[in-house]
């Protein structure tokens, strides 16, 4: 048992890994998409919406499916249909066909997001303890390896369709090499077993919308770090364009840094701490970054925001997927759902507000959702089951 469970979740690192390279490698040709279809830049941010709409209907409908028919079943046709759809972005030669290859991509994206997430909580439900973080950091690693690739293939001048293509490749390998290492779905208990009607009938508790709003506006935190670390060092501090570049770096280091510590941390003091010290150490990063004359001391804010920021995601996800194992999947859909919408929504509500503010003053935006995020961890605390659950499950089905 220890040993499939090993492979489970070295399976499971290889998903997050490719899914976090097959995004990263269509991010770094954007510009040699653009290019290739001949549109705007305005354009193209009409066009990426329709990734995000691919993605969140992906999400919503795989939960269901992976509850229905289990992870093992439903990541490894998901990774090779995300896959088979990063190469259609490098074959568009019109607007049209550029929206319809983003709405597959998205649409692969979001069905490979939950569903690993899905199996990543079936993993750590094996552990009895918190690995969700690290799966989260080797997606990250999975998008640096992509910008090495993608830098060394593109200063060879290599199309985009052929580097695509040949990523695609590689990924149906890597979705059908990790998938006999896949968990099997918990045995049904007779007379118990979920069936479509009751996974698509059941009403989502009131505590998994809390966990998707916050979701949504730590995410949309991560998404102005995305978005506007390198504009706010460019514009606000007349920082040199490669220093600028820094803050994002900073901020995607300390990301990674910190989600590979995180779980030992929630290991010894648990989620809520986790969740509760690190909004509140995201906040002050923040507050420290926006306010900074200096540049040196804002790529320090921007790397502490990320050390705050890393741990907290996860925390949210694995809650979701604990607190109902028959529903695991559609409870990380919500939760993925809503928090992809954050990370959308991040640039659409940073950019209007800069007609009203200063950029870094449009910062405190991001330290108010940390801050209430902080104040609102207890909700971490899992519920208490009632009599009948735990006679039922006994005491392995406890969470921590």
């Amino acid at each position: 048992m220890e040993r499939s469970l090993l492979s489970g979740r070295l399976a499971t690192f290889a998903y997050f890994t490719l899914n976090g390279f097959l995004m990263g490698m269509w991010i770094v040709h954007i510009p040699a998409v653009e290019h290739r279809v001949g549109i705007s830049h305005a354009v193209l941010g009409w066009l990426l919406l329709l990734l995000g709409a691919g993605a969140f209907a992906g999400m919503q409908l795989v939960g269901p499916l992976t509850d229905r028919f289990g992870a093992r079943t439903v990541v490894p046709v998901s990774a090779a249909l995300c896959s088979a759809a990063v190469v259609l972005p490098g074959l568009a030669t019109s607007a049209w066909a550029l929206g319809a290859a983003l709405l597959v991509l998205g649409f692969g994206n979001g069905c490979l997001d939950v569903s690993m997430n899905a199996h990543a909580v079936q993993v750590e439900r094996g552990y009895g303890r918190p690995v969700m973080s690290a799966f989260h950091a080797t997606f990250s690693i999975g998008g640096v390896l992509a910008a090495l690739v993608g830098a060394r293939t593109l200063s060879w001048e290599i199309s985009p369709a052929v580097t695509l293509g040949a990523v695609a490749l590689f990924g149906l390998a890597v979705a059908a090499l990790a998938a006999p290492a896949l968990l099997t779905p918990p045995a049904a208990t007779p007379g118990l077993g979920v069936t479509t009607e009751a996974v698509t009938g059941r009403t989502t508790p009131r505590r998994i919308w809390i966990l998707a709003a916050l979701a949504l506006m730590l995410m949309l935190c991560e998404g102005v770090a995305n978005d506007w670390s390198v504009l706010h060092l460019r514009d606000t501090l007349d920082a040199p364009a490669a220093t600028a570049a820094l803050a994002y770096g900073a901020f995607a280091t300390a990301m990674t840094v910190g989600r590979l510590l995180a779980d030992r941390v929630a290991a010894r003091y648990g989620p809520v701490a986790v969740l509760r010290h690190g909004a509140s150490t995201a906040a002050y990063g923040m507050a420290v970054a926006a306010l900074s004359p200096w540049t040196p001391l804002a790529l320090i804010g921007w790397t502490v925001f990320g050390i705050g920021l890393s741990g907290c995601i996860p925390q949210l996800f694995s809650a979701a997927g604990h607190a109902d194992q028959d529903a695991a999947g559609a409870n990380v859909s919500r939760v993925a759902g809503l928090g992809y919408l954050g990370m959308l929504a991040g640039p659409a509500v940073i950019g209007p507000l800069t007609h009203v503010v200063p950029l870094n003053l449009t910062f405190f935006l991001p330290v108010a959702f940390c801050v209430l995020a902080a104040c609102t961890a207890g909700i971490l605390r899992t519920p208490p089951a009632p009599a009948t659950a735990v006679s039922e499950r006994g005491a392995g089905g406890q969470e921590r």
